[in-house]
């Protein structure tokens, strides 16, 4: 049987396809540093675990509303306008299962068969996918290390086409590590208004912002064009757990919430009290494992500045370097896949080519790992590349 045109047409995730390879590796008794994966190596909060346990026990696990429970859209309210200074009712909030699935069901809220949805490259390796699946065309704004990987407003005009529904922003970037400043947010506000663009604002790293930078947040200049999208993964190590949320105009999040409905429904229940428990509890947690990144950060781009052939700005947010490897290309090395190929072959050390992200000339390693296995990966890296300059 034949599938559909529209599977047929959706990439798998590299990011996920390396981890599942250092993972073979693994099985076959090789040892492998993965540097490969967006994932805390902390472990979920015991308040968080707990929380989840006895909603369990409580027997919470009928349906709740499709948006989740009203106690924890009212808590994601607060947040919002404690720390980031946003005024969404819970009836402008929706739960769904992960981000992914929050920025999915606003693109297919939002998108009609041929929009078009501007991705700032390097972007994260699903939004490319996302906008096709919704039936979008992906617009590719490249930017570049000179403009600390951030979208200008002459680049926004120059990709402004027709049928142009909006831009996807992702502040802090994965996998750039960009922040973008208030200044650098209000200097592209004009030409969203302008243009009556949609905003899809990625906001899950925002607490992993490092040298005393602030996370600020577009929805704060032009509420009105923006849906905020934000999670719980990153920030309280709930990777697993899958649950994330939306904010935005009513009759945006009223749709997203139709279209949950008729496909996932609620996200799972009982995880609802642990991301409540999240919401409600002491923020020492994760102030602790930023400072730890920031430590770790230092630790990978120093590192990896000292091997020959391989350029790597310093970060500002997330936890990812960016790494520029062009100078180690060669006759047998020509591109970033052909290059992660060869480290997980010959280093064991599993990290993502940056085509992943729209830049063949990079890889993306993640530092949400220990010192240890940093330090262990760079050595190989450095090791096996020696062979290549």
């Amino acid at each position: 049987m034949n599938i559909s045109e529209k599977a047929g047409n959706v990439a798998g995730s590299e990011t996920l396809a390396i981890s599942s390879k250092a993972k073979e590796l693994k099985n076959k008794g090789f040892s492998v540093i993965n540097l490969s994966v967006g994932e805390p190596d902390f472990d979920t909060p015991d308040y968080i675990k707990e929380a989840i346990i006895k909603a369990l026990k409580d027997g919470k696990t009928k349906y709740t509303d499709a948006s989740s429970i009203i106690e924890l859209r009212e808590a994601i309210s607060e947040k919002l306008k404690k720390e980031n200074g946003l005024f969404y009712s819970p009836s402008q909030i929706i739960v769904s299962s992960g981000a992914k699935h929050s920025i999915t069901n606003i693109l297919f809220s939002l998108c009609n068969p041929g929009d078009g949805v501007i991705i700032p490259s390097p972007y994260w390796v699903s939004y490319v996918e996302m906008v096709k699946f919704a039936g979008g065309i992906p617009i590719i704004v490249k930017t570049t290390k000179g403009d600390g990987f951030k979208v200008s407003t002459e680049m926004l005009k120059n990709a402004i086409v027709e049928n142009v529904k909006g831009i996807i922003l992702n502040s802090p970037s994965n996998p750039t590590g960009a922040v973008y400043t208030e200044k650098e947010l209000l200097e592209i506000t004009g030409i969203i208004k302008e243009n009556n663009l949609w905003v899809i604002s990625d906001e899950v790293y925002e607490k992993f912002v490092y040298d005393g930078l602030l996370h600020k947040s577009i929805a704060q200049f032009i509420p009105e064009n923006t849906i905020v999208i934000n999670g719980f993964s990153k920030t309280y190590a709930m990777t697993g757990l899958r649950i994330g949320y939306a904010a935005g105009p009513i009759d945006v999040i009223k749709a997203a919430a139709r279209i949950q409905s008729q496909t996932t429904s609620n996200p799972c229940s009982i995880i609802q009290y642990g991301a409540l428990s999240a919401m409600t509890s002491s923020n020492d947690f994760v102030s602790n494992m930023v400072s730890e990144f920031e430590k770790r950060r230092n630790l990978i781009v120093s590192s990896l500045n000292q091997i020959n052939g391989m350029d790597c700005p310093m970060p500002e947010g997330a936890f990812y370097a960016f790494c520029d490897v062009s100078g180690v290309f060669n006759e047998k090395i020509k591109g970033s896949s052909s290059l992660a190929e060869f480290l997980i072959n010959e280093a064991k050390v599993a990290l993502v080519p940056g085509a992943a992200f729209g830049d063949d000339n990079y890889i993306r390693l993640s530092y949400a790992n220990s010192s240890f296995d940093i330090e262990e990966g760079v050595s190989r890296i450095k090791e096996a590349v020696s062979h290549l300059v």
